[in-house]
């Protein structure tokens, strides 16, 4: 009776969560790599339902449009801005820049909490001082511009809580290809609510007379996606995608995590891909329809430069970075699908021939504008659907070479990078080249303002071939660590498995 009672009571236990630890004797690529040991867990975690998933998905979809909505709304009304608070180029380029500043000196801060906390509680406090502060810097005065740059630096903290956990909540509620579709459609929502960020921007600039209420539209929004979030959004157990809703837990310090990261080639060369790729698109993004506002002007296609961005400009840029956006993600997650089983790097070189393959665009489109506007929209289509190619590719990237328990930390270290290094500084840089080039011409008219601005552009397809040879060099590691990741979550669990069973049978034996 003694054996029958001894499985019976082993029978009952529930199943283990698995927890991944640490080991910094391993070397990373081997079978148990850096997290060797797991440990089984007495509680329980249940797998998300995937009607549950879905309903997940589509309000992290909506708060991630009006994340980005709110982003590109400055940008849609920055000439209205230059004229009332009387700022030149690159003052007005800070505005981006101090926003970009906080969010990816705090990312960091929310990757570690997201990978040991409550994700779901995270994100609620962010997107609450998100709103707040987004809705404050509408209420500015003329003689208040240091504190619309405060309250732009504010809104950094809720948008880099949101944006560095919210990925990794889609990796543990879906695993392969379906994946990549979810993410497909998570990341699409960030040119589409680029381009309404410019949209509603100048619309409501015009509209009302006062830009202003440009800024409020997107905090009245969100507080129908802050009540979501509440009420709709699951927080499934890390990892729970790949071991059937279980769940992976990490017992590691922010340290090991980042050696971690270090380690992972094609996650490093992959970071210095996004960074040239941010550096690119957030100069274009602020700075684009300030230029083609210009160039209107020097043509002498309009004699109000303010009534132009607003009226015309900021509407046709929108509209193009919406339409590209979603035919690039799509694009670049087919391509993703369709060569990943027949070329095992086949993601980090699409994301290169998207760079490389924007820079003759963007070329012919900053000398094109001297010439015929019509041509110059053309060419922004085509080098914006080229860009747009890399994000759903990249996040999905992201998401296969890193464990599960490690994705947060993931994430926040390569926004803080790719910010840092690339669009926390770049439309200050341009602004700052511009007003150079302007102040040092011997003739410094309104069509110099234009000229200045589009030979500083010119750094923007110099920074696309750099990225191009980054996800290149990404290219030759990626499989090496897809499998070292897949091993870890996978494999690791596997073995715990057998260790358990082994355990079992021990008992019954005796």
């Amino acid at each position: 009776m003694e054996p029958k009672e001894s499985v019976e009571s082993h029978q009952e236990r529930p199943e283990p969560r698995w927890s991944v630890g640490s080991s910094s004797s391993l070397h990373y690529g081997s079978f148990v790599n850096s997290l060797a040991s797991l440990t089984p867990k007495t509680e329980e975690q249940s797998a998300i339902s995937p009607k549950r998933a879905y309903i997940a998905v589509t309000v992290l979809c909506y708060i991630n449009l009006l994340n980005y909505m709110e982003r590109y709304t400055i940008a849609g009304v920055l000439s209205n801005i230059q004229t009332f608070f009387k700022i030149c180029d690159s003052t007005a380029g800070l505005l981006q820049t101090v926003f970009i500043c906080s969010f990816l000196l705090l990312a960091p801060l929310f990757g570690y909490l997201g990978d040991r906390y409550n994700r779901k509680y995270i994100m609620i406090g962010g997107l609450s001082v998100w709103l707040g502060t987004a809705a404050g810097s509408s209420f500015v005065t003329e003689s208040q511009f240091w504190l619309l740059m405060l309250l732009r630096a504010l809104v950094g903290i809720g948008e880099a809580s949101y944006s560095t956990i919210a990925p990794t909540i889609i990796g543990d509620l879906f695993t392969g290809s379906q994946r990549s579709i979810v993410i497909c459609i998570f990341y699409i929502f960030i040119p589409f609510g680029s381009g309404l960020g410019y949209i509603t921007g100048a619309g409501c600039a015009k509209l009302t007379g006062d830009w202003h209420w440009a800024l409020r539209i997107t905090p009245i929004l969100g507080v129908v996606g802050l009540v979501l979030l509440v009420f709709l959004c699951a927080n499934p157990p890390r990892g729970a995608a790949e071991t059937h809703g279980e769940g992976v837990t990490g017992k590691s310090s922010y340290l090991e995590d980042v050696k971690y990261l270090l380690k992972n080639k094609s996650y490093v060369w992959s970071t210095c891909g996004v960074t040239a790729l941010a550096f690119l698109t957030g100069a274009l993004a602020f700075w684009m329809p300030t230029f083609l506002a210009r160039a209107q002007v020097t043509h002498n296609l309009t004699q109000s430069l303010l009534f132009c961005l607003c009226s015309l400009d900021s509407f046709i840029f929108g509209a193009v970075t919406l339409v590209t956006g979603i035919l690039g993600g799509a694009l670049g997650t087919g391509l993703s699908r369709w060569f990943r089983d027949k070329v095992s790097n086949a993601d980090p070189l699409i994301c290169a021939a998207g760079m490389l393959g924007s820079v003759p665009c963007l070329f012919i489109t900053i000398f094109v504008a001297t010439s015929s506007i019509p041509a110059t929209y053309v060419f922004i289509f085509f080098g914006e659907l080229l860009l747009s190619l890399n994000w759903t590719v990249l996040a999905d990237i992201l998401l296969y070479v890193v464990v599960p328990t490690r994705r947060a930390s993931a994430e926040a270290l390569q926004i803080t990078v790719g910010h840092l290094l690339g669009d926390a500084g770049s439309p200050y840089l341009l602004g700052a080249i511009s007003d150079a080039i302007r102040y040092n011409a011997k003739d410094a008219t309104q069509n110099w303002s234009f000229h200045s601005l589009k030979y500083s552009l010119l750094l923007c397809p110099i920074v696309g071939v750099l990225g191009g040879v980054f996800f290149f060099m990404a290219s030759r590691y990626i499989a090496e660590d897809r499998q070292a990741a897949q091993q870890l979550t996978e494999g690791t669990v596997l073995k715990s498995c057998s260790s358990s069973h082994e355990i079992t049978s021990t008992v019954f034996h005796r």
